[in-house]
């Protein structure tokens, strides 16, 4: 009895941790407050995040906040058409002496200490460049000069902006499904916090802003434990495991379970996706919602307020569909919930 008081208070503690890490990231990133939820049930779920929206509402600013308050070794690197695996692991130079040198490059210059690799413009990147990204976000491990490096606090940040395609990569299928959300983000709709973003010289500088953020509020190095313990810790009732899966199968085979959108002909919109492992990763962010709203057992909410950001990536469209994606999933996602009876 003592252990489980124990464990209950330690997270306790980290639920007003992760209270103050959200304060400490809203203090430099205004009217994004859902995001910011959003990334830290990911940071808990330990699960990687990319962020999709236009260009300037502040997706780099938002994950370099996440990563300042969250603390631990961090790297950084900007996408381009001409990158190339390699260009990820080492790089290549020719020193004042005049010989070559190699040094390592941006996954491994922390060595495994590495805790947030933030990848901007990843749709810049080539397919090569994804596949790498794909063995390092599944694995958490990458074999170079002749040996096998780990990263077990590791978390992968990236963005993409929607707006431009040309000189960009669709991410492939397999990728999309290793991040544990996908998160769209718009400029604020508050006026006040739209009249800030313009007039206030405080948001003009973003290197002063992030500076200014308490580093380390959480102790990335322990976040892997405080995961486990609360996937341990927050129970699901027999009623809500039914529900995960009648949404699962009503997401999966909509046309079987009823739902009809205008237009759309239903027996032939989904092509796969919605596996397993995304189920898993949308019931792991759900017991880290409850959690954070101070629960030891889940509701329907808890699935139902991150389930877009879960599951609508993990949904692949018939090609004939999938230009129309951006309306299509978020109006499926919708009638799965009116179709589901919630206990």
């Amino acid at each position: 009895m003592n252990d489980i008081r124990s464990g209950d208070a330690m997270l306790s503690d980290w639920r007003e941790a992760a209270g103050r890490f959200e304060r400490a990231v809203r203090g430099a990133v205004v009217g994004q407050d859902r995001a910011i939820r959003l990334l830290t049930i990911a940071l808990f779920a330990r699960g990687h995040v990319l962020l999709e929206g236009d260009v300037g509402v502040g997706k780099t600013t938002l994950l370099r906040a996440v990563a300042r308050a969250l603390g631990g070794a961090y790297e950084r690197i900007e996408g381009t058409v001409d990158m190339m695996p390699s260009d990820l692991i080492y790089h290549t130079y020719l020193a004042d002496d005049g010989r070559p040198r190699v040094e390592p490059g941006p996954v491994l210059r922390q060595s495994e200490d590495l805790s947030i690799f933030f990848f901007n413009e990843i749709n810049r990147a080539r397919p090569q460049v994804h596949s790498l990204l794909l063995r390092l976000m599944a694995e958490r491990s990458l074999t170079a000069f002749n040996r096998e490096y780990r990263f077990p606090n590791l978390q992968v940040f990236a963005d993409r902006n929607r707006v431009e395609r040309e000189e960009t990569f669709e991410l492939p299928a397999a990728a999309r499904d290793r991040f544990l959300m996908e998160i769209g983000l718009e400029a604020p709709r508050d006026a006040e916090a739209r009249r800030a973003l313009v007039f206030d010289p405080r948001f003009h500088d973003t290197d002063a802003l992030i500076a200014g953020i308490d580093g380390g509020v959480l102790d990335h190095a322990a976040m892997a434990g405080i995961g486990a313990a609360i996937q341990h810790g927050i129970q699901a009732s027999p009623a809500i495991e039914a529900y995960v899966v009648g949404l699962w199968e009503a997401l999966v085979r909509p046309h079987e379970a009823g739902i009809r959108l205008p237009g759309i002909d239903m027996s032939a919109l989904i092509q796969g996706g919605a596996s397993p492992r995304g189920v898993a990763f949308l019931v792991r962010a759900a017991r880290v919602r409850a959690w954070l709203e101070g629960r030891d057992w889940l509701v329907p909410e808890d699935i139902r307020a991150i389930f877009p950001e879960v599951m609508a990536h993990r949904v692949f469209l018939e090609p004939i569909y999938e230009m129309r994606r951006s309306t299509i999933v978020p109006e499926l996602c919708r009638a799965v919930f009116d179709t589901v009876p919630a206990p």
